[in-house]
């Protein structure tokens, strides 16, 4: 990637990967709710602004389907199944990633120290931009989650929340959505009021 422009997320460039949040696996992992709502949360904000999100299931047989993901399916989505570890090593998914055009990839999902640290270094491994959702990722045990985040980095990710995502993706204050994706997905996560004593907060 080249110029200014591989300094940022770009949403015509950017497509939303949700790695393995699957209906038997998701119970057993430390942050699994945290990872999960703040990966829902970006796929809403990915198909307000058309922004291509695929998800994979790994031996969908033996861990079940993507059962809290499926409001996100629509025309823009696909799913993938694998027996690999890295989505990269299946091959229709490979295959379909280099026919996207598209080179930045934000990932969550899980377990962070497995499929998701081996997608992640096989996609960093193949020059792909990769900007992994620190707040969107979940292993069974934290320390092995966090292990698995500072090998993807070390690897050349960019380690970011998805709040950081959004912005990057909308650019500006000017986009044409920023208000209706301020008003649904961007307010509603910044809490509680902050009160700055002797200026009225």
């Amino acid at each position: 990637m080249d110029d200014e422009k591989s300094q940022h997320l770009m949403a015509r460039r950017s497509l939303l990967l949700l790695i393995d949040f699957q209906a038997r696996l998701m119970p057993v992992l430390s942050g699994g709710t945290e990872a999960i709502n703040s990966a829902i949360w970006l796929g809403g904000i990915a198909q307000a602004l058309e922004i291509p999100v695929w998800l994979t299931e790994h031996c969908p047989d033996k861990l079940g389907e993507s059962a809290p993901m499926t409001h996100l399916l629509s025309e823009r989505t696909r799913c993938f199944t694998k027996r690999s570890f890295s989505a990269l090593e299946a091959q229709d998914f490979r295959k379909a990633l280099e026919q996207s055009g598209c080179d930045q990839l934000v990932v969550c999902g899980a377990e962070a120290h497995v499929c998701v640290m081996q997608t992640v270094l096989s996609l960093c491994g193949a020059g792909y931009r990769v900007a992994l959702v620190a707040d969107g990722v979940a292993s069974r045990r934290p320390r092995e989650a966090a292990l698995g985040v500072t090998r993807c980095e070390a690897a050349g990710a960019s380690v970011v929340s998805a709040e950081m995502v959004a912005y990057e993706w909308l650019g500006s204050a000017d986009h044409v959505l920023f208000g209706d994706i301020h008003r649904r997905y961007l307010k509603p996560r910044a809490g509680e009021h902050l009160a700055f004593p002797g200026l009225g907060g």
